[in-house]
């Protein structure tokens, strides 16, 4: 729990210091996704497919293991009727060390510090080292300031395509894997003034779309300026309308309020005129 706290603390510190950095300036931010490096390194998929087929073997020999343990357990519990309580116990202390032993198999071989354990981390580290170093060049070659790993802890909920660097970081890779195949100064030479064209057309075209992506920020920013002039007419608009509308219904209501006062005190009148009516002709009537 303390550590998630931590680590935490250490994302929204990371996340301030990023903001005040933006403020002062546009910043470059990249990212690696390692397992789909991993899936395109020839040397990784030949080592990984040899470490499957091993996983396989060990996994059938815990198997073989496991069903002569179940033998056993049927055998003696179809001959326990014949057999004396000495033997019966002799029996089982033997299923429970072959039982023993098996796990021990499991947990040397598929264990927290196990042989998969230590395979699967020498199959990585050189890879993993391959991409720091492509991952240093990059980001010193074209200016990033972050550069990430979608695939480690640090959650990324959203990351554009133009961000992500794998194909580049493979490409440095492959070239490396290539230099050492070659033995040859001639081919070697050959090899990298491909690598200095291929640098020089990387530039261009990074060139190009940093040119590219600041005319497209530029369009997005007029075009949000537009819209919001528009939203601030449409705004002024409605508020105009709400008010003609609030005071037109203010007028009727004045209106209605005096038609219904009008109606009111001619209500009234009547009610005055009816009594003096009726004691008028009384007095006739007596007269």
């Amino acid at each position: 729990m303390k550590t998630k706290g931590l680590l935490l603390f250490a994302t929204l510190s990371w996340l301030f210091f990023t903001n005040v950095i933006h403020a002062q300036k546009g910043i470059r931010i990249g990212y690696i996704d390692m397992d789909y490096i991993l899936e395109n390194v020839p040397e990784y998929n030949e080592a990984s497919s040899e470490l499957e087929t091993k996983i396989q073997k060990w996994k059938v020999e815990i198997e073989a293991e496991l069903k002569d343990v179940e033998e056993m357990r049927k055998e003696l519990n179809n001959e326990k009727v014949l057999l004396t309580k000495e033997l019966i116990e002799e029996r089982e202390e033997d299923i429970f060390f072959k039982e023993k032993e098996i796990l021990e198999y499991q947990q040397k071989r598929f264990g927290p510090n196990g042989d998969l354990f230590i395979q699967k981390k020498r199959l990585v580290q050189p890879v993993q080292d391959q991409v720091f170093v492509a991952v240093q060049e990059i980001a010193k070659n074209k200016k990033y300031d972050f550069v990430f790993d979608k695939t480690a802890d640090l959650v990324m909920l959203y990351s554009a395509d133009r961000h992500d660097i794998s194909d580049q970081v493979l490409l440095r890779i492959n070239r490396v894997s290539k230099r050492k195949q070659l033995n040859s100064k001639k081919d070697k030479k050959s090899l990298e003034r491909a690598e200095k064209r291929n640098t020089e057309q990387e530039k261009e075209v990074s060139d190009r779309d940093r040119i590219a992506k600041e005319r497209l920020s530029e369009r997005e920013a007029l075009l949000e300026q537009r819209k919001a002039e528009r939203d601030s007419i449409r705004e002024a608009k409605k508020k105009d309308f709400e008010a003609r509308r609030a005071k037109l219904i203010e007028l009727q209501k004045r209106k209605k309020d005096s038609i219904n006062s009008l109606k009111a005190q001619r209500e009234k009148l009547k009610e005055g005129e009816n009594p003096s009516d009726s004691d008028n002709g009384s007095e006739e009537n007596n007269n």
